[in-house]
């Protein structure tokens, strides 16, 4: 699982908040929503957060381990 909590922090260490990222790297709310619920969004958007952010790609995300559920 792909966790943004590092961009979360990256932002305010930055003092950035959501709005101003939407606004900085032109995507939609539907793309920055997809992003506060840790949901998939296209390696473009990634690597445009990095450049917009002068950030490396760990400031923005985090593969999480997923517990198995399965009995």
């Amino acid at each position: 699982m792909i966790s943004y909590a590092p961009l979360m922090a990256t932002l305010h260490k930055k003092k950035i908040t959501k709005t101003d990222l939407q606004k900085m790297i032109e995507v939609s709310s539907a793309t920055l929503a997809k992003i506060s619920k840790d949901e998939y969004v296209s390696m473009k958007v990634i690597d445009e957060i990095c450049e917009k952010l002068e950030c490396k790609i760990e400031d923005v995300i985090v593969h999480v381990k997923e517990e198995d559920h399965q009995s």
